[in-house]
């Protein structure tokens, strides 16, 4: 069992990617909070389609988004960091272009910008963790994930609130909106891209390729599906069983989100910090335990009925969020730690896929359950969790690069990338 790990401000902003970087993730994710939430409502109020029409679009948008991961990966494994980055910023600029471009009533066009607004929001993920892996390393690598997502959730959160605030003022406001939103994007690539980062392919031998093959992950990428429901709680399942089954005002749906994001953004980096005294693998299926112990409580919060339920599903929520905030702080660093760094790029696309897969999925799956209960909802979420903490702590890490390489040769190998064989 490791000690757990100090980290610094200072060393944490420049294991991020340096100020300008992190200046960069906070204007993105500003622009991110301004637009996505009301996404749905441009389409509606602006452009006057159908909700059906409009929702479809999102959707087929986001799901077609994934089809770019695997050129993403491959980019990223030739060397491009802060390049990568910077284009799926500058990819929602052009579909914010389209957004103010369509004409009232034109839904190919807002389905153009919906794809890609999807495109940039699935590649971002893993170009910026593989851009983080590139000037951190271990534990320190870690913290810099989860302040990067902590600093995400705050600047999302900031641009939801002036969103809301700008909402009085109807289809003038919101296409001001788009247009602010497009600024932020723009903004946010030229600093990403000024960091100037790339990482220099190594000259790793066939022979080091052989001995640390790129590991399957098969369970973690399936586990993943799983666990990322847990990100759709609060937006989704969370204020469907509250104002459907429990009749609560939506007050406590508003109460919950707000206090799941305050959570997420204060305790992200220190969370993950205290839990590096573990190995990466036990964090993760800690996390769906602790998740499924989440579920198991919105079960029984659920019975209390009206009166008591509500209180008590927000009280669960808590416990919810610390899942959600182990996963997140444990599931990339894990991915970053096996992958060779030839494939590094090709990985985190994979588990990107299976992100992106996941979080297409839960509403559906939310949606369906719900109707029929609450032992189906969240008995199925609770089983289907715990069985993936299982599997994710049964895995065996093969392929992992530390266990194969000499002491001290890790951090060379994981600042570099060499062109290869794609993950098999």
């Amino acid at each position: 069992m490791a000690t757990t790990t100090k980290i610094q401000p200072r060393a944490l902003v420049r294991a991020s990617g340096g100020p300008r970087y992190a200046v960069a993730l906070a204007v993105d994710a500003l622009g991110t909070g301004m637009l996505r939430p009301f996404l749905l409502l441009y389409g509606l109020t602006v452009l006057r389609l159908s909700a059906s029409a409009t929702g479809i679009a999102m959707t087929v948008g986001a799901v077609v988004g994934l089809v770019c991961m695997p050129a993403v990966g491959r980019w990223l494994d030739r060397g491009a960091r802060s390049t990568v980055v910077a284009a799926s910023m500058l990819v929602r600029v052009l579909g914010v272009a389209l957004l103010l471009a369509a004409p009232a009533g034109h839904v190919w066009l807002f389905a153009t910008a919906a794809l890609f607004l999807g495109i940039g929001n699935q590649a971002w993920p893993a170009a910026h963790a593989a851009l983080v892996a590139t000037v951190a390393h271990g534990r320190e690598r870690d913290a810099a994930l989860a302040a990067g997502r902590a600093l995400r959730n705050a600047g999302m959160g900031a641009g939801a609130l002036l969103a809301t605030a700008c909402l009085a003022g109807g289809t003038t406001a919101l296409q001001a909106l788009a247009a602010v939103t497009g600024l932020a994007y723009l903004t946010a690539a030229a600093l990403a891209w000024s960091v100037h980062l790339h990482a220099h392919p190594a000259a790793i031998s066939a022979k080091d390729r052989a001995d640390r093959p790129a590991p399957r992950m098969r369970a973690l990428l399936a586990a993943n599906v799983v666990y990322v429901f847990c990100l759709n709680i609060t937006e989704i399942a969370l204020p469907l069983v509250l104002v459907t089954q429990l009749h609560a005002s939506p007050v406590w749906s508003a109460a919950i989100f707000v206090a799941n994001t305050v959570l997420v953004v204060t305790l992200q980096v220190p969370v993950t910090v205290l839990m590096s005294r573990f190995s990466r693998r036990t964090v993760l299926a800690l996390a769906g335990v602790v998740l499924t112990a989440s579920y198991l409580g919105f079960l029984a919060a659920t019975s209390l009925g009206h009166g008591w339920g509500a209180p008590a599903v927000a009280t669960v929520s808590v416990v919810c969020t610390i899942g959600e905030i182990i996963y997140a702080g444990s599931a990339t660093a894990l991915v970053t730690a096996l992958a060779p760094a030839h494939v590094l790029g090709r990985a985190l696309a994979r588990f990107q896929l299976s992100t992106g897969f996941g979080l297409a999925a839960s509403p559906a799956v939310i949606t369906a359950l719900a109707p029929h209960g609450s032992a189906a909802l969240w008995g199925s979420l609770a089983a289907a969790t715990l069985l993936s903490a299982s599997a994710v702590a049964t895995e065996k890490d093969q392929g992992a690069a530390q266990r194969l390489l000499p002491p001290g040769a890790s951090r060379l190998v994981s600042s570099a990338i060499a062109s290869g064989d794609g993950l098999k």
